[in-house]
């Protein structure tokens, strides 16, 4: 390679791009971990304290990133009570903490957070504290999905619109420049390139804008804030999606240099030279594009992560090669040309042996990143990342099938068009065939007295039909066109697979919703307990009430309730009343209808619609005369 020539100094220019690049990338990455949880905070969840704290710390399993408004603590009056956004407490990236404001009100107060994990993906969550006692809060949390969001919706489909440009571009070039360089001189081949390139481009550029919206759960409008889109910027997944948006400059100047190449050869041939050259840039091109979402997304977080990245970059790239591939081969295989001008056989043959040889990788490093995501086949029906990927697996046994198939009409299109197909012979010598040519008349019939119709004047005589040794005509357009349906078949069900990956890689691994399942039974008990002192002003009439709410939580609930005297025996009453109000949203009472049994008091159909904080009203009856109505407050999530 001549380092002086045009196509020289653009891959020298890539290579320098894509080391920069990877030194930016992983020089400025610290430890990598994959969707944090919330492990402790100080104050703790539901603690009651008798003074007001300075401030609110917040720790998670693993480093996080925040806004400005990514941690809030409101008052009872749902009012803002820390004045300024939050900090890393000493450095320590799995950490936030805000300082409150000072002289807060008694009640209770909702600590709101969204933070970014470290693989790119948003998290949120909220407890509560109080100060002095609890009370009612006008705080509404919202507990929806976090993708569940204008904005939130439309950044999901462009990660899938983004695939499958990646897909388009990487597998239409592989297909040019490995399996059959005259396609780059096909227009649908050249529009597939194009269209791969462009939904590549917008989806970037539409996926930067919309970070901040999605990271924040902000508005569709805030999209061009300049604050958000400069934090946006100089954060991992900004500079990866900056960086793609240059490869994919440099990815229009190759192919725009090797259109014109191919327009100079009228056979659509790569020369030899430069096809080598093309091919090593494409491939360095290709590798970093596929770097961009290995460095911000899953693989970047959890365990073994300098092994995960290369496994993840070889993983998008088969899928690439193999469905962009797929989808060449049925545009080309659909294509209506003059006869002699359908894509060869032999260049259907090396695709079927280069698209055998991606979805082996897909298989090897698919199996790898499901043991590194999931963790254990119990997850598999257990989490939603398992649930998914099994329905994944079950796609790809399908496309497997398919392909099966696929690789048996190449085998026998490629095994009739082969000359070695054909028994070897050898021909006897035959003298030069005689030419004759007759002298005909103005208005004479076109072929001579005796001569075949149809043939010429002048072509050999004693031609015996028969000769020709291609093969059947029919035989070979039968194995096109159940070739063609099968590759249909599998280009459709790649389509499919590619949307589960793109579903998949949006989702928790099932391995870090294990490791934070212990913090989450820890903080969201079961069943909620509150005890209700009661007394009705005379000897042997007071005593406290037990009252379990299980799970405690919005929807339908089990309610007990235990009698106990003053000194803590268990107490039989003729009557025990019981009804929920929450007054800030002018909801009940709700009569949870108690019926003794013998012993303890209970419902088991008692439904709560909405979360906060309920007002419990307990009635106790102990004679036909005596009876108490005592409250007691209980937050239900």
């Amino acid at each position: 390679m001549h380092t002086g020539s045009p196509t020289a100094r653009t891959a020298l220019t890539v290579l320098a791009l894509v080391a920069a690049l990877l030194a930016l990338a992983l020089g400025g990455a610290g430890p990598a971990f994959a969707h944090a949880g919330l492990s402790g905070s100080d104050p703790a969840d539901g603690s009651v304290l008798q003074a007001a704290p300075k401030q609110v710390t917040l720790t998670f399993t693993e480093s996080v990133s925040f806004s400005d408004d990514s941690l809030r603590v409101l008052s009872p009056k749902n009012e803002r009570a820390n004045p300024r956004p939050a900090q890393h407490v000493d450095g320590k990236e799995n950490t936030a903490r805000v300082e409150l404001s000072d002289e807060l009100p008694q009640g209770t107060y909702t600590v709101a957070w969204r933070v970014v994990s470290a693989d790119g993906h948003p998290i949120s969550g909220a407890f509560v504290f109080s100060i002095g006692k609890p009370s009612g809060t006008a705080v509404v949390v919202e507990t929806g999905s976090l993708d569940d969001t204008a904005a939130g919706r439309l950044y999901g489909f462009l990660r899938y619109v983004a695939y499958s440009g990646l897909a388009l571009l990487v597998g239409a070039a592989a297909f040019v420049l490995v399996c059959w360089p005259t396609a780059g001189a096909v227009r649908s081949v050249r529009r597939l390139l194009a269209v791969g390139w462009v939904a590549l481009v917008v989806s970037t550029v539409a996926l930067l804008l919309l970070r901040g919206p999605y990271e924040t759960a902000g508005a569709l409008t805030s999209a061009f804030d300049p604050s958000r889109l400069g934090r946006t910027v100089t954060g991992r997944p900004g500079i990866a999606l900056i960086a793609r948006l240059v490869l994919l400059a440099g990815a229009a100047v190759l192919l725009r240099r090797l259109a014109v190449r191919l327009d100079r050869h009228e056979d659509g041939e790569v020369p030899g030279d430069l096809g080598g050259r093309v091919r090593l840039v494409g491939a360095v091109l290709a590798l970093a594009l596929a770097f961009t979402w290995a460095s911000a997304e899953h693989a970047s977080a959890g365990i073994q992560v300098p092994l995960a990245i290369p496994v993840a970059v070889l993983h998008l790239l088969a899928m690439g090669v193999w469905l962009g591939g797929l989808i060449t081969l049925a545009l080309l295989l659909r294509r209506r040309e003059p006869a002699g001008s359908d894509i060869p056989a032999s260049a259907i043959g090396r695709f079927s042996t280069l698209a055998f040889t991606a979805i082996a990788v897909l298989v090897g490093t698919g199996m790898y990143q499901s043991w590194r995501q999931v963790g254990s086949w119990e997850a598999l029906s257990t989490t939603s990342y398992g649930r998914i990927l099994a329905v994944k697996i079950a796609a790809v046994v399908l496309v497997l099938g398919v392909a099966y198939f696929s690789r048996r009409w190449t085998s026998r299109l490629v095994h009739t068009t082969s000359p070695a197909a054909e028994p070897a012979a050898v021909p006897e010598p035959v003298p030069a065939p005689e030419r004759v040519r007759v002298v005909q008349t103005v208005g004479a019939p076109s072929s001579p007295p005796g001569s075949e119709p149809g043939r010429t004047s002048d072509a050999p005589a004693g031609g015996e039909p028969g000769d020709d040794t291609e093969p059947p005509a029919v035989e070979t357009d039968g194995y096109r066109r159940s070739l063609r349906r099968t590759v249909a078949v599998e280009a459709v069900l790649g389509v499919v697979v590619l949307a589960i990956t793109t579903l998949l890689t949006g989702t928790q691994p099932s391995r870090a919703a294990d490791d934070r399942a212990p913090t989450a039974t820890a903080q969201e008990p079961q069943a909620k307990v509150v005890t209700v002192p009661f007394d009705m002003g005379t000897a042997n009439k007071k005593g406290t009430v037990q009252i379990t709410l299980e799970p405690g939580r919005v929807g339908e609930n089990t309610v007990e309730a235990v009698v106990f005297t003053a000194d803590g025996g268990l107490a039989t009453v003729p009557e025990l009343r019981l009804t929920l109000t929450q007054d800030d949203l002018g909801i009940g009472p709700l009569d949870a209808k108690l019926k003794n049994q013998k012993g303890y008091w209970a419902a088991y159909d008692l439904r709560l619609p909405m979360p906060g904080v309920w007002t419990l009203n307990v009635t106790v009856r102990t004679t036909d005369i005596d009876q108490v109505t005592v409250r007691e407050t209980v937050r239900i999530t």
